[in-house]
């Protein structure tokens, strides 16, 4: 699937006047001798030695940026990659690690991960950007990271409830690639190809297929878009996959075009994980053209506090100072991030890079997913520790997407502890109780009054 991903874009990688910072953001070392505890993602200038922090730095500027942690990955596995290798996404595409001869190489691998690797046959293989391999721990198989990328035996295992197209996707689409469940939008597939395939994809049905089925070709999203055109209710259309962003800016640009010219397409979304596992995309050469298509908007995946580097942060600035609105969608994954603290240090860390937690979804019942479910009530205790005890902006919407295509069904605490018609009895974040008077409604045709005045309509 990937003949649709640009490996020869004729665009400039960005230059190596930037280096290495550290992945926590809390000491950066310019020499020998010089050392500065910091409170903010920086970079350092190779030129001058000076320690400049990411958010003063132009996004004109082309800057290779690498944090230390990520430089000695590559310094160690990958030793003939230059800071522009490095920092090129296309080489990030290239040199992807897809076998497990590769994944022996750079991961101290478990029996049980080696047995299930090879297992493995059809979709969802196993893809990983050296960049996002750098974050993997590699002793621990039980590393956030590493749980969500590398194989694992368990998503052999068929539970009850579980099914290839949990969602229903395949039977609300109208075209092949195209699926309209909601009256005012679609979600156009454009690609089955990602740069990091997830262990727990609710599209691995599909995702890394070699046969044609998966291969998403112009035909296919002329059929989409003619659906598009003759479909007047649809105003809202999310470009998905697969991955968008893994596409060619002249690919991308030809499918916002073709949009932009529908006259009832209002709001164009694309969701991605390329910030998260691979930054090196997110080029001036890239947000410069996705800015002549607004209103756009992007939903991005974050799923733990580890993906939060100077890397990404710098990507999501760069969006965002395209004036890309940004919105995390991020599953609850039972063992990686299921805790109120592990929740509540992603989501404030993704308000401090621009990013809006949007959605929490409960994970959905695709084959082979139940070592990433939580239950519904775990789901339940992060927003009720998430609300009140950080900011609102902070705190996302926790929805369930019903099986078999009934849509997001937000799930909230009850905080409601009783109600009649003129008092309701709320509940708030340290659990005390406060009355709200409700207002009664009066027929149209009496009139109140106030103390000392007339009679008010």
């Amino acid at each position: 699937m990937e003949d649709l991903v640009c490996l020869t874009e004729l665009e400039e990688p960005p230059s190596s006047g930037f280096s290495t910072v550290n992945l926590d953001s809390t000491q950066t070392v310019a020499s020998r001798s010089q050392r500065r505890h910091l409170t903010e993602p920086t970079v350092i200038d190779q030129r001058s030695g000076n320690v400049i922090p990411i958010r003063s730095l132009s996004i004109s500027k082309q800057t290779s940026l690498i944090n230390n942690r990520t430089n000695n990955f590559r310094l160690q596995y990958f030793p003939t990659a230059s800071e522009e290798d490095w920092n090129d996404w296309r080489w990030q595409l290239r040199h992807r690690i897809k076998t497990l001869v590769e994944l022996e190489r750079v991961i101290s691998l478990s029996q049980a991960e080696r047995d299930a690797f090879q297992m493995h046959a059809g979709p969802l293989p196993v893809g990983i950007t050296p960049y996002y391999a750098s974050l993997i721990h590699q002793k621990d198989p039980n590393h956030p990271i590493r749980r969500m990328v590398v194989m694992s035996k368990d998503e052999f295992r068929m539970s009850p409830g579980e099914a290839d197209d949990p969602l229903g996707e395949d039977g609300h689409s109208p075209v092949p690639g195209l699926v309209h469940r909601y009256p005012d939008r679609v979600l156009f597939l454009v690609t089955g190809f990602c740069s990091v395939y997830c262990r727990y994809c609710t599209r691995s049905r599909l995702v890394g297929k070699s046969n044609h089925e998966s291969k998403f070709n112009m035909q296919q999203w002329e059929a989409a878009l003619q659906y598009i055109e003759r479909t007047p209710v649809v105003r809202d259309v999310l470009l998905s996959g697969g991955d968008p962003l893994t596409l060619s800016n002249d690919k991308l640009e030809w499918l916002l075009r073709r949009l932009r010219k529908i006259p009832h397409v209002e709001i164009i979304r694309i969701g991605s994980k390329v910030p998260v596992v691979l930054p090196q995309r997110i080029t001036p050469a890239l947000t410069n053209m996705l800015k002549k298509y607004h209103p756009l908007w992007m939903s991005l995946h974050f799923s733990h506090p580890e993906e939060i580097t100077p890397e990404t942060t710098r990507a999501c600035r760069m969006l965002a100072e395209a004036a890309i609105p940004l919105g995390s969608q991020t599953v609850l994954l039972k063992g990686i991030n299921d805790s109120v603290q592990t929740m509540k240090k992603l989501y404030q860390g993704l308000l401090k890079i621009l990013v809006k937690p949007y959605y929490l979804y409960q994970c959905d019942p695709v084959s082979g997913s139940a070592q990433f479910r939580t239950t519904v009530e775990k789901g339940l205790e992060i927003i009720e520790g998430l609300r009140g005890h950080t900011s609102g902006y902070a705190v996302p919407h926790y929805v369930i997407d019903a099986p078999g295509g009934g849509g997001k069904i937000p799930i909230l605490p009850n905080y409601v502890v009783s109600h009649d018609k003129s008092d309701w009895t709320l509940r708030n974040y340290e659990h005390r109780s406060f009355h709200y008077p409700n207002p009664i409604e009066q027929p149209d045709n009496v009139l109140q009054t106030v103390e000392g005045g007339e009679p008010c309509m």
